[in-house]
């Protein structure tokens, strides 16, 4: 297994309930397809660096996986699609 770095960032005007949500969607995904969480940080609201969509904030949460790559390619599928998510980021660590 590999490790990886996941960042995403969540709408800004999503509530405390959907973000939760929206971040057991993607915990139940990893681990579902064998991965394991070994970290995850919500950093809350933050200034985005540059407008995205009309946005100027949001909800930045980081995931530290193991994972296999189809792991990763199955995660950046269902981020691709899902409405909440403004940007994502995967990126494999160093061993």
């Amino acid at each position: 297994m590999r490790k990886y770095e996941v960042v995403f960032i969540l709408r800004p005007e999503l509530d405390e309930e959907k973000n939760t949500a929206v971040i057991e969607k993607f915990k139940d995904l990893i681990v579902n397809q064998g991965g394991e969480i070994i970290k995850l940080d919500k950093w809350g609201k933050r200034r985005l660096a540059y407008e995205v969509k009309d946005v100027r904030e949001g909800f930045y949460v980081v995931l530290h996986i193991n994972a296999e790559s189809k792991v990763s390619s199955e995660l950046d599928r269902v981020f691709k699609i899902t409405d909440e998510v403004l940007r994502h980021i995967i990126v494999r660590e160093e061993e």
